[in-house]
């Protein structure tokens, strides 16, 4: 078979490349050797912003297209971007009071209009922003969102799958050469495909990739490790914190699925395989917290880690923490085109995938910039309540109150749920929940509990429309409820999985 565009890699760029080149019409077959975002893109701060601290590196377009990402993004999938409140306690020693104050005036306006409230400083009615720290109520108030990173990656695979793009998990790449106007490739499943044009978005991996392809590259690229740890929740409050390090660093604190997410570090490696954190790195991001926090933490209080390595663009920066976030895409054209993807990050997934665009040749303009994501459209259906069984087009109020108007449909209408099911699955679906829960009732059920509040039902949308194939991919990634689950929890779940997947047809 012949397509126009393969794209290798199923993290974020990838998946938004595939989704952006669908919707052009163009034929499309992303593989990935392992699960979508299974790696950097499920292992980010997971976070949806313009980047305050860039502007200390004079990166301001960068800084002007996230935040005009942020925007789109906050309404093109409300249920799964929220609306964060940040906090930056104050230190002179390390920025002066204007200096933090002219960033944070340019970030408000940088990016054009905002449906996110304008930074302020921190005043004596912010008791509760105060109270957990050490230095009261000095600082800053701004705000950013927060974004689960691996369904997010998912609900670009999902709009490119249903535009006709084929996503083909646990598929690598194994041989491809240029014949003629076209390339030949050979996959792991045993295929032999002609695509023609090729896009390396292996991320960690795109020079490896170049090598084995026989490419001469002009760019460089830098791995660098980005860990984080989780911890028993550090103070009451949906808001999060930015604290100033001594090494001129930002270490952020964000509630995480009941608890504190505490991150990030920035280490160079020399491999991709290497995304691990190690001992210097937890007590690295517990010395961040206990310089700000009264409550300290410990490396014995670490609940969970993760670690990503970043695949930025060398820009011949010497500082890790000052490597840009930007994107370069680079075309060879020496025959049937290859675009490599060097750098990006979450944020601007979507405008790379524009540019991607442009860059191929294909499609006559954008064509995803008002879009909404699966889940984040107007859906079919009797729902009931004041977004009428909706999320609503037209003007937009905040995307926050958006979800919490859907969140009050769905309780409603599916009060078997419960309070903490129907936020998580709301959240996760939005309005794809019409679709999986067609027809069922509180009589019917969801199928047994298979831990964590997910059912029967859900596990099995979750394989059937999220390829999702292991235990893993559904706990991890298509879900965080492994994070909630004991070792013998985790168990049954697999041991249920295993043995429903041998009964599909």
């Amino acid at each position: 078979m012949t397509y126009d565009l393969l794209i290798v890699g199923g993290g974020i760029n990838g998946c938004a490349i595939a989704r952006e080149a669908a919707l052009h019409g163009a034929s499309v077959l992303l593989v990935e050797r392992d699960d979508l975002a299974s790696h950097t893109s499920s292992a980010s701060t997971k976070l949806i912003h313009g980047g305050l601290r860039y502007l200390e590196h004079y990166e301001f377009r960068l800084v002007a297209e996230g935040l005009r990402e942020r925007e789109r993004l906050l309404h093109a999938a409300p249920h799964l971007i929220r609306p964060l409140t940040f906090v930056l306690p104050h230190d002179h020693g390390l920025r002066p009071w204007w200096m933090v104050r002219l960033g944070l005036w340019l970030y408000d306006r940088l990016g054009g209009k905002s449906s996110l409230p304008a930074s302020r400083g921190l005043s004596a009615s912010d008791a509760a922003y105060a109270a957990p720290l050490k230095g009261g109520a000095k600082g800053f108030v701004y705000a950013d969102a927060f974004v689960d990173d691996a369904r997010l990656t998912l609900l670009n695979a999902m709009d490119a799958a249903v535009n006709g793009a084929e996503i083909a998990t646990r598929t690598a790449l194994e041989a491809a050469h240029r014949a003629g106007d076209h390339w030949l490739v050979g996959l792991s499943d045993g295929r032999r495909v002609e695509t023609r044009m090729l896009v390396n978005a292996a991320g960690p991996w795109v020079h490896l990739l170049l090598d084995r392809l026989g490419i001469a590259t002009r760019s460089t690229v830098r791995l660098v490790k980005g860990s984080h740890i989780v911890v028993p929740r550090l103070y009451e409050g949906d808001h999060a914190y930015i604290l100033q390090q001594p090494d001129r660093r930002i270490v952020f604190a964000i509630p995480y699925e009941g608890m504190t997410e505490v991150g990030t570090t920035d280490v160079p490696v020399e491999r991709p395989e290497d995304a691990g954190i190690d001992a210097g790195e937890v007590a690295y991001l517990c010395d961040a917290i206990n310089r700000h926090f009264t409550r300290r933490i410990a490396p014995a209080d670490v609940v969970a880690t993760w670690s990503g390595v970043r695949p930025l663009y060398d820009d011949g920066t010497s500082a890790a923490q000052a490597v840009t976030r930007d994107y370069v895409l680079e075309l060879d054209a020496d025959g049937p085109p290859l675009l490599s993807v060097f750098g990006g990050k979450i944020t601007t997934a979507r405008q790379l995938a524009e540019d991607a665009m442009a860059k191929l040749g294909i499609g006559a303009g954008p064509v995803t910039r008002n879009r909404p994501f699966p889940g984040g459209n107007p859906c079919p259906g009797e729902g009931r309540g004041p977004a009428g069984g909706r999320f609503e087009t037209g003007p937009r109020p905040s995307p926050g109150k958006r979800f919490e108007e859907y969140l009050a449909i769905v309780r409603a209408r599916w009060p078997f749920l419960g309070d903490e099911r129907s936020i998580r699955m709301a959240r996760a679906y939005g309005t794809m929940l019409e679709e999986m829960l067609a027809g069922i009732t509180e009589e019917a059920g969801l199928g047994a509990d298979l831990g964590g509040g997910i059912t029967e039902t859900e596990a099995r949308w979750m394989r059937a429309r999220e390829w999702a194939v292991t235990a893993d991919d559904a706990l991890d990634r298509r879900s965080k409820v492994g994070l909630h689950l004991t070792p013998e929890q985790r168990a049954a779940f697999t041991r249920w999985w295993e043995a429903d997947k041998r009964r599909e047809p």
